[in-house]
């Protein structure tokens, strides 16, 4: 398994506020930087999706897979892998939420794993890309959404 890189922003907003853009797939190519398609493959009992396909053109990384995803009501996401792509071999990761006052913070941790090895520092400097761009575009989406500050 690859090491995990992670980082944290702080959102004005509630915890079921952030939950519910990350929740909203299909919304995803208009704020993560990346993302060209996500789409809904399973549901679970709750309307939560437990599988998505998603279309990526990360830089470095261009594919197409499937993750699985674990709900832990408005405190956290874990996702795996369930399908790999031509290049992606593995990707699992989380968003973990806090409440931080009138705000939240949220952590995402991210591994990602390529079937042409790239080399440690490339690899984390392509994760941490993913990342901070999804926590910026998490945070923006949120804060300008409908009932953004609840």
């Amino acid at each position: 398994m690859a090491d995990r890189t992670s980082s944290s922003i702080t959102v004005a907003a509630d915890r079921s506020a952030i939950m519910a853009v990350i929740a909203d797939f299909g919304s995803y190519p208009a704020w993560a930087s990346g993302v060209r398609a996500a789409e809904i493959v399973e549901t679970g009992p709750d309307g939560r999706a437990v599988r998505v396909r998603f279309g990526l053109d990360a830089g470095v990384i261009k594919d197409s897979y499937v993750l699985a995803y674990d709900w832990d009501g408005d405190a956290a996401v874990h996702w795996q892998l369930a399908e790999a792509g031509s290049m992606v071999t593995e990707l699992s990761g989380a968003y973990l939420l806090a409440d931080d006052g009138g705000a939240t913070t949220v952590s995402y941790e991210l591994a990602v794993g390529t079937r042409v090895p790239l080399p440690g520092l490339l690899r984390r400097r392509a994760e941490r890309m993913i990342i901070d761009a999804a926590l910026k575009g998490l945070k923006t989406r949120t804060e300008s959404g409908p009932g953004a500050g609840r």
